[in-house]
């Protein structure tokens, strides 16, 4: 048994028990039963003395509470101090206990903390006004924040900084820089404040400014400074000031700084340039890798497709003997390029006790969408006992995305028993892979009883639906009633028109664009130029040309990938090399493009020529696409030496798979020039079965120089893809005849007209 010297060891002692783990509310003796056992001893001069210990004990107590985010057990605490009678709050008390305030965004609370310390005389204390500052801050309150600052007697860099950030960070950039103005002493914190909040709220200029002018003035930056102004650096244009703030980082010495590599990391990987982001992961010294540099790291390969160099990064940091983290598997998770690494590292997150986190689950649901294994989707989903919304559109774009719409309606319909309302997302995925136009109908109905149909992604989406359903007088009637759009609500519709075969009215709606505020993009000039070729409407094409150049989008190699197609089905092929040549970069397209333009114009040895030059440029990699238009030049043109060697160079050489109109493309050719036998055991040596575009072209050949044994064989294969259509029975009619087989070409034709077929007299027609 243990003696007590005194009623001070004794409370001590009581003290000590009840705060042996980092809460009082887990102890197994709570503060009740503290202060009741502190309480029930006489009040002796001497333990007011012992009360201020104890005092400074629950103090202690409230910090760690508030540093642990235990806000709600820290005001639980403060109401314990302030409701006994032998403790009384001092104004450590009532600082830390607004912290936890703070840090909740209970005004409520705060507000009857702020009286209490102007009774209790606390205010002039500069930590409980700072901490009443930050309170207000947090909370938005900018009448308080004004009030509680302009009471505050010698406002001190902490002050200034909580009033810079709060401006900040509602956007009143030139107040906070009229305050800025006003301080009477600027330390690297003042300008961190500044800097960080104009990164924060989208004044990317101004940051840069401010960064500037901080080093001009001779003020050392610190880390935070860095990583501020290195996260604006996230694009191309900005690279070369990033790259100078890095040589800053190195020659300042805070590469050693782990929140200065991270952003440094994000930087490149964000501007494209991974070889430099490896270099400055492996610079940084060992120690520096902590869990956020290899989920930066980890992310950053994901985002540029690097999926197994994500996945031995992920083993890295594993040997480092760092555990991953939430971010760490919904990376690892969504780049996964095979169920079976997938399933692993799955697993691997289960055994570390992640299975119950929505996020990571989410991302299992959606790698396990992408690897075609919907059932194991479906069996984490169901696992999950918090599911967001996140959770239930990854599960039904998985569902459209297999083909399994029903499965996907059905989710939606639980999604909504489930009390969780759909959001744009939702609605898209089931619009955009809906089969029937029935369902557009009724999800159409069920979106405006939601509520979503003032949404102009939904309202998008629904146009886009009906579109491809080919109902584009529903679609147009939506886009009508849109009461705001945006460039893709243009471009959808525009679109639309041109895949229904109305591109007349996609001209128009394109005009109606240029009218309004919106500025077309490089989509709707792409969109536009293909409807100018799709009806050959030059006058229309060079007006589209000259927009383009008006517009500074000139430069755009897509663009002038569209200008060179544009250009040749309007019969213009000189321009369309005009636009080729002139052209700053040529992509694999580029050369199709060209390529195309040639054979359409019949110009076989000058399509050969620009493959060659194309194979010697060493820009671009030919493609199936760029085999086709060559072949199909060398087809028309009769190049039969130089279509074969191409072919063999496809296969031999490029390693692409021959496919249907490669095999059509070297048939037809070797068939034109004679070469039937040839043609036929390429037939016969195919990796698949012939369609009907081989059987065409070689029933084609066989009718230009009478061979009426493989043309009988093409026509009897023709005959069982296509039995009603006459043109099979007129060529092998026409066979027979030009053989003097008149008995089997009479045949032929009255085998025609027992199936009640006719052939259609030709026609044609010229627009003036």
């Amino acid at each position: 048994m243990i003696i007590f010297s005194s009623l001070r060891q004794y409370q001590e002692a009581c003290i000590n028990k009840c705060y042996t783990k980092s809460t009082y509310i887990d102890s197994p003796c709570t503060l009740p039963n503290v202060l009741d056992l502190v309480m029930r001893f006489p009040f002796h001069r001497e333990s007011i003395t012992t009360n201020n210990q104890l005092l400074i004990r629950l103090n202690c107590q409230l910090a760690k509470l508030t540093r642990s985010y235990q806000n709600s057990d820290a005001l639980k605490l403060f109401n314990q101090i302030h409701s006994s009678y032998h403790l009384k709050p001092d104004h450590y008390t009532l600082s830390t206990t607004l912290t936890a305030c703070a840090n909740l965004r209970d005004t409520a609370a705060g507000d009857q903390l702020h009286a209490h310390a102007i009774r209790a005389g606390f205010k002039a204390f500069p930590h409980v006004g700072n901490t009443l500052l930050s309170l207000y801050a947090k909370a938005e309150d900018l009448n308080s924040v004004n009030r509680v600052f302009s009471e505050i007697a010698t406002p001190d860099v902490y002050s200034w900084t909580t009033v810079l950030s709060f401006y900040t960070k509602l956007g009143h950039i030139d107040y906070a820089w009229h305050l800025f103005d006003l301080m009477p002493q600027r330390n690297v914190a003042v300008w961190n404040a500044i800097i960080t909040g104009c990164v924060e709220n989208g004044y990317g200029g101004i940051a840069f400014d401010m960064f500037q002018e901080m080093h001009e003035s001779g003020m050392r930056h610190d880390n935070y400074t860095f990583a501020s102004v290195l996260s604006l650096c996230c694009s191309t244009e900005l690279l070369g000031f990033g790259r100078q703030v890095h040589s800053l980082v190195i020659r300042t010495g805070f590469l050693v700084r782990v929140s200065v590599v991270n952003a440094l990391l994000t930087m490149y990987f964000n501007c494209g340039i991974v070889r430099d982001a490896y270099e400055v992961f492996e610079e940084a010294e060992a120690t520096m890798h902590d869990q956020i540099t290899f989920n930066a790291m980890i992310a950053g390969l994901v985002s540029r497709g690097r999926d197994v160099e994500a996945l031995i990064m992920f083993r890295e940091m594993q040997e480092a003997c760092l555990e991953p983290t939430t971010l760490t598997f919904v990376s690892i998770l969504s780049s996964c390029p095979s169920a079976r690494i997938g399933h692993q590292v799955h697993a691997q997150a289960i055994k570390m006790g992640f299975e119950a986190c929505t996020s990571v689950s989410n991302a299992a649901i959606t790698m396990y969408s992408n690897c075609g294994d919907l059932g194991a989707a479906h069996m984490v989903f169901d696992r999950l006992e918090e599911k967001d919304l996140v959770s239930w559109n990854t599960m039904i774009t998985g569902y459209t995305q297999g083909n399994n719409f029903r499965s996907a309606i059905l989710a939606y319909l639980q999604m909504q028993w489930a009390g969780v309302e759909p959001d744009d997302f939702t609605v898209g995925s089931l619009l955009a892979y809906s089969e029937f136009v029935g369902i557009v109908e009724m999800i159409q109905a069920l979106v405006t009883k939601n509520g979503l149909v003032l949404s102009i992604q939904v309202n998008n989406a629904l146009v886009s639906a009906f579109c491809k359903h080919g109902k584009i007088e529903h679609a147009y009637r939506i886009f009508g009633d849109m009461s705001k759009r945006n460039l893709i609500s243009w471009n959808t519709i525009i679109s639309g028109c041109l895949f229904n075969g109305l591109p007349l009215q996609g001209l128009e709606i394109f005009c109606d664009l240029q009218m309004s505020k919106l500025r077309p993009g490089m989509y709707t000039l792409s969109i536009v130029l293909s409807i100018c070729a799709s009806i050959s409407a030059l006058r229309h094409g060079k007006q589209a040309h000259g927009y383009i150049l008006r517009s500074g989008f000139g430069s755009e190699t897509s663009l002038g990938n569209a200008l060179v197609t544009m250009y040749a089905k309007c019969g213009v092929l000189h321009w369309s090399s005009k636009v080729f040549f002139g052209m700053m970069e040529r992509d694999t397209v580029s050369w199709n493009a060209m390529i195309s333009a040639y054979a359409q114009h019949g110009e076989g040895k000058e399509a050969v020529q620009c493959f060659e030059v194309m194979q010697e440029s060493g820009n671009a990699e030919p493609d199936q696409a760029t085999f086709t238009a060559v072949l199909s030049a060398c087809s028309h043109a009769g190049l039969v030496d130089d279509g074969t060697r191409i072919f063999s160079s496809m296969v031999d050489d490029y390693r692409v798979e021959p496919g249907v109109d490669h095999y059509s493309c070297i048939i037809d050719l070797l068939g034109r020039a004679g070469h039937l036998d040839e043609a036929e055991r390429l037939i016969n040596s195919m990796p698949f079965q012939a369609d009907s575009s081989i059987w065409w072209a070689l029933l084609s050949a066989c009718t230009a120089h009478g061979n009426v044994r493989l043309g009988r064989i093409a026509a009897e294969f023709l005959l069982e893809t296509e039995p009603n259509n006459p043109a099979v029975y007129v060529l092998l009619s026409n066979i027979n005849a030009a053989a003097g087989q008149w008995e089997e070409a009479a045949n032929v034709r009255e085998q025609m007209s027992r199936t009640g077929m006719m052939k259609q007299p030709g026609c044609s027609w010229i627009r003036s």
